[in-house]
């Protein structure tokens, strides 16, 4: 018996000065595992109980139970001590008096600030926000437009057809027709929205951009109404310098018709670029929407928001907008 007692105390001795010595979380499981574990030092000894004399085994066991308990006590004290301790520093001194970098702020894309100024600009002229859905039926879109079975316009290979009565729309003239159909004139609206036709990208097309639509429907509005707000927002948006001109041209639901056009660099030269449409709306789209042309006049208009966006800041190519780079959208 005195020779286990003794082989039980030296154990103790040895494991407690090992446990001394360790000084990190992993060496402290290292430690467990070598002399309280399931196959550690102490599990050995207990093994070994059976070589003791029978009328000797109480006072082993005792003594083993002990051994067992100083262990796994000065265990949990260094594993208590040692998690709460600070890590040693392996990096070189963080100087906490030293600057800090500047955090980087978000902002709106170039895109919603212009819907932003621009529905700004109209709002102070009087017109209020409308809006409509971007999946259109062939009645919203071409119908009610004045737009005839037979026009080039509605064409399958110059839209975007989802079934054969429903595609998304082309133009934001379509919130216009939903508009007069749901209030009773006089009425002045803007709408802001994505559009879309299948037209090859280049740098100042895509086949989705987004555009701004105008009505004004009151009695006695003239081609002269519409001439004044277009130049009105020219100079109140790109500024007094901003070169606009209007060319006749020739859309379905407005007649007469005219192109606004704005002088902007496009690649380093400067050209005319047609912002959008623009006319006074065609009688016929009065009667589809049950105004009566010989009381009520109007104009309408719509103009890419893209195209104003370029010109106001400078953007010589529309890809930009859509490219998630981000020294183009920190930059503008």
């Amino acid at each position: 018996m005195s020779a286990f007692l003794d082989e039980l105390n030296a154990t103790e001795s040895q494991a407690l000065a090992a446990l001394r010595e360790v000084g990190d979380p992993a060496a402290l499981e290292q430690w467990r595992l070598a002399w309280i574990g399931p196959k550690g030092r102490l599990k050995g000894l207990l093994g070994s109980m059976k070589d003791v004399a029978p009328a000797d085994r109480p006072a082993v066991g005792k003594r083993m139970n002990e051994v067992k308990i100083a262990l796994e006590g000065a265990f949990e004290a260094s594993k208590s001590s040692i998690g709460t301790a600070r890590p040693k520093a392996t990096g070189p001194m963080l100087d906490v008096t030293e600057p800090g970098l500047d955090l980087t702020i978000g902002r709106k894309h170039v895109l919603t600030r212009t819907i932003d100024e621009l529905i700004e600009i109209y709002a102070r002229m009087g017109f209020t926000v409308a809006t409509g859905p971007e999946v259109e039926d062939e009645y919203h879109n071409f119908t009610a437009l004045n737009i005839p079975a037979d026009h080039p316009a509605r064409d399958p290979l110059d839209n975007f057809f989802i079934d054969g009565k429903h595609l998304l729309r082309t133009q934001t003239s379509t919130v216009q027709i939903r508009a007069m159909e749901n209030t009773k004139p006089p009425l002045r609206i803007v709408s802001c929205g994505r559009v879309y036709r299948p037209d090859e990208v280049d740098a100042t097309h895509s086949f989705m951009f987004h555009q701004i639509e105008g009505l004004y429907v009151d009695k006695n509005v003239s081609m002269v109404d519409l001439k004044t707000t277009l130049l009105q927002f020219a100079h109140a948006y790109f500024g007094a310098e901003a070169e606009v001109k209007l060319v006749p041209s020739f859309f379905p639901f407005t007649e007469p018709s005219a192109e606004m056009h704005i002088k902007m660099n496009v690649r380093g030269q400067w050209r005319w670029v047609e912002l959008g449409g623009c006319g006074m709306v065609d009688p016929n789209v009065f009667k589809a929407v049950g105004y009566d042309p010989e009381v009520w006049s109007g104009f309408a208009f719509g103009l890419g928001i893209e195209r104003i966006a370029m010109r106001k800041y400078g953007i010589p190519d529309i890809r930009w907008l859509y490219e998630n780079d981000l020294r183009f959208l920190t930059s503008v």
